[in-house]
């Protein structure tokens, strides 16, 4: 298929590394409306073609796509150039209707369901972060993955893979268990393979939210905001927090943006991009009838989050109710149905994209900040999560309207690391007001 150059979407940033472009990127998470991600089975490009046409219907400027790791690596020193050339045709025909692409390399896991090829499993169990032969064979998959896909225009970059932190420990049934020192490693290697298969594109990793929230879990808060070329979040309400503290509290509300914020904390750059790479409105914890409100509020809160590098929604399409076994959630997760026609929270998000393309200046500097007494590794994390000291002080300050950032206790003396961020004003834990009873 000829490779053409992508039409711009209208008002959004060119070129793959326009980390902090005044506008944030706005996109879907694509999940093919005709078999799910099984779809690469029986590729159909018409039927991906009429799907990104409903995708870029709605006003957004990019994708982020998912091909299956066992399909186009079946076997560790066979990867399928069919496969590759599928993965081509879908970006070049996302190109043709002004969509970049972002890739996740090692699917890995998506919707409750593990997908890992067999080399890795039963009578050639090897672990997915420290085995020698695996190291190998994930690193020549995601350098070809990248080099086959480095010359087109509207590639944006990999992701190492949805939520392979997942993989490394509990609650896994299967863990491949590994120290947070080999999930440095593991992270730094295959960062670099995506590297070296297409220099200089946009090439992260990405982590469910343990990595903020679990104690003892080896992927660290200091990796997802240190490695890779921005931070992603991924904020799923269902963590807790909706059952915690309700569909229609401030914590549910801002919960997207605290993630964003509390990733800050432990960035080095004090300017480094942020992608919500995953969001949305899961049923029942957010009814069907309050999906679009969520949307909104999610987004408005996230867009007032500095260095907002873009926001990504979970996902383009429901999933079929012919499909067997995902948990009830995952069947209505779309912006669109299985028949591509929009649904409430699309045509919110629709709205809220054309909204924050036509408004101008950016969000101004959080200048309040939460101060978070943990060490580089967090190891007892959970104090961040739903139900814990932090989440529940950021989250009365915002319902205060303070806007509220988050540093390192570490970083608090730091003069020139707070103006570089706006900070002016500092809580601690428990000072007035950032401890008092009742929930958000």
């Amino acid at each position: 298929m000829t490779n053409r150059q992508p039409t711009p979407a209208a008002g959004r940033p060119s070129g793959p590394r326009a980390e902090r472009a005044a506008t944030p990127r706005f996109g879907v998470n694509y999940t093919p409306s005709q078999g799910w991600f099984h779809h690469w089975l029986d590729f159909d490009l018409d039927a991906v073609r009429a799907d990104l046409d409903s995708v870029a219907a709605l006003g957004l400027d990019h994708v982020r796509v998912f091909p299956l790791w066992p399909l186009f690596q079946p076997n560790r020193t066979l990867i399928r150039p069919r496969a590759l050339d599928q993965l081509g045709a879908l970006v070049d025909a996302a190109g043709e209707r002004g969509l970049d692409v972002a890739v996740d390399g090692l699917q890995g896991h998506l919707s409750s369901f593990d997908f890992l090829p067999a080399w890795t499993r039963t009578w050639h169990r090897r672990n997915l972060f420290t085995d020698p032969a695996v190291l190998d064979g994930q690193s020549v998959y995601l350098r070809t993955l990248a080099a086959a896909l480095a010359d087109r225009p509207n590639f944006l970059g990999m992701t190492l893979g949805n939520e392979i932190n997942q993989f490394s420990g509990d609650p896994h049934p299967d863990p491949d268990r590994a120290t947070p020192d080999q999930a440095e490693s593991w992270l730094r290697r295959m960062l670099a393979a995506c590297e070296a298969g297409a220099p200089g594109r946009l090439h992260l990793h990405a982590a469910y939210d343990a990595a903020w929230y679990l104690d003892d879990h080896p992927f660290t808060p200091a990796h997802a905001a240190r490695l890779g070329a921005v931070t992603a979040v991924h904020s799923w309400v269902f963590n807790g927090t909706a059952q915690r503290y309700g569909a229609d509290s401030v914590a549910v509300g801002q919960h997207a943006a605290y993630l964003v914020e509390l990733s800050k904390a432990w960035a080095e750059d004090p300017r480094r991009p942020v992608w919500l790479q995953e969001v949305g409105a899961p049923a029942p914890h957010i009814a069907p009838e309050r999906a679009a409100e969520f949307t909104r509020t999610t987004v408005a809160a996230a867009l007032d989050c500095p260095d907002l590098w873009g926001i990504t929604w979970w996902c383009s399409h429901d999933v079929d109710r012919s499909l067997a076994d995902f948990p009830e959630l995952e069947y209505s997760l779309g912006l669109l149905t299985t028949d591509r026609h929009v649904k409430p929270a699309g045509r919110a998000l629709a709205e809220a994209v054309a909204e924050a393309r036509a408004a101008r200046p950016g969000p101004a500097a959080r200048s309040t900040a939460l101060v978070v007494d943990l060490p580089d590794d967090a190891a007892k994390r959970s104090a961040c999560g739903p139900g814990g000291p932090y989440f529940e002080a950021f989250m009365r300050l915002a319902a205060d309207g303070a806007r509220p950032a988050v540093v390192l206790a570490a970083r608090a003396d730091d003069p020139a690391y707070l103006a570089a961020r706006g900070i002016t004003e500092l809580v601690a834990l428990d000072a007035p007001g950032a401890d008092r009873p009742g929930r958000p």
